[in-house]
């Protein structure tokens, strides 16, 4: 429970189903202190648990905070500093979800006699005729929450409920409202919870031992066009802080960690038709073994989907070939194969 309304109402709706619900928020923060955390609130600061205990009491259920903090440092906060410093971009709420949420949440909810967790997502989860457990979009493409959660294991998605998934946004608060919870109205939150103030660059400084020194910005052939201030700085397709005294809209193109250059190239160099992806999970189903499929992929969270043809390379490999070219396909990211409404899997872009 994030304090938020959509765990809040999940914990509800379960309730009215009949289930034995217990509310746990996940204690992740590191070694700030209480004024930090209760500034950067985010979906598990203080004032989260605050909400989640208000929550949970009105709604007559037990209530419990459990220690997440070295799983979230491991998986979640030294995985975002790595990729950034290897020049990639990553999505650390998929981390958490994946590793913090549901491997090491799961795993003791388990353990302490419970069935499944629960969560106020909007996705859907459904056993399909080939016996496999797969995501299956929310009634509301508006708030549907597939992406972030590809990578869950067959294991997991069986020890699952999202009761939210049925409903849209907008009815889940008119249940709040109905039921007089105190979070009805309460904004969702935008931001990575770890870095409040969006100064990526800064944390991971904080966050590694290594300094990312200033580079050169260079264009497709090599000619140096000015200094850049760190890599880390910077993300593909990215136009704003550059810096650069070009007469015309200038894009990151590529960024290589090697060289610490930066690379510049107009719109038309941001767009490519074929991506690699590895880490990969399946979901609907279990491989493609050997042959070829036609899906729609999201190359990010905000993406609508674009139709392409995925096929193995090698072991562990999938190339995706879209239809038509797609905008900064970003090294780091996630890559969501679907079927329809149905998850198939995905993998993280090269």
């Amino acid at each position: 429970m994030s304090g938020g309304v959509d765990s809040s109402v999940g914990a509800y709706l379960l309730k009215e189903q009949g289930y034995d619900v217990v509310g746990v928020t996940m204690q992740i923060w590191q070694d700030e202190d209480t004024q930090v955390q209760e500034e950067n609130g985010g979906c598990c600061g203080l004032s989260a648990v605050d909400d989640a205990r208000r929550v949970a009491w009105e709604l007559d259920i037990p209530y419990y905070v459990m220690n997440f903090k070295q799983e979230f440092k491991e998986h979640v906060i030294d995985y975002f500093v790595d990729e950034y410093i290897c020049g990639r971009t990553p999505n650390p709420c998929i981390a958490c979800n994946r590793y913090v949420k549901w491997e090491s949440l799961l795993k003791r909810s388990l353990d302490i006699g419970a069935e499944y967790i629960a969560t106020g997502h909007y996705a859907r989860i459904e056993q399909l005729p080939n016996g496999r457990y797969a995501l299956r979009k929310s009634v509301t493409a508006a708030k549907d929450q597939t992406y972030a959660l590809y990578n869950l294991t067959q294991y997991q998605l069986a020890h699952t409920l999202m009761p939210v998934g049925e409903y849209s946004k907008e009815e889940i608060r008119a249940i709040a409202d109905k039921i007089h919870l105190q979070v009805a109205n309460k904004p969702d939150s935008q931001e990575i919870c770890f870095i409040p103030d969006h100064d990526y660059a800064k944390f991971i400084e904080e966050n590694s031992d290594t300094h990312l020194p200033e580079g050169n910005f260079v264009d497709l052939d090599g000619n140096v066009l000015g200094r850049h201030k760190g890599i880390t700085h910077y993300t593909i397709g990215q136009r704003k802080g550059l810096n650069l005294s070009m007469k015309r809209p200038v894009f990151v193109v590529e960024i290589r960690p090697d060289t610490n250059e930066v690379v510049i190239g107009d719109s038309e160099d941001v767009f490519s038709d074929t991506l690699r992806c590895d880490h990969l999970n399946w979901m609907a189903i279990d491989g493609l073994h050997g042959g070829e499929m036609q899906v729609t992929a999201k190359i990010r969270y905000s993406h609508k989907g674009a139709p392409c043809v995925i096929r193995e390379l090698e072991d562990g490999v999938v190339e995706c070939v879209f239809e038509e070219p797609q905008r900064a396909i970003t090294p780091g990211q996630a890559v969501v194969f679907y079927d329809g409404d149905y998850v198939v899997g995905g993998g993280i872009i090269r």
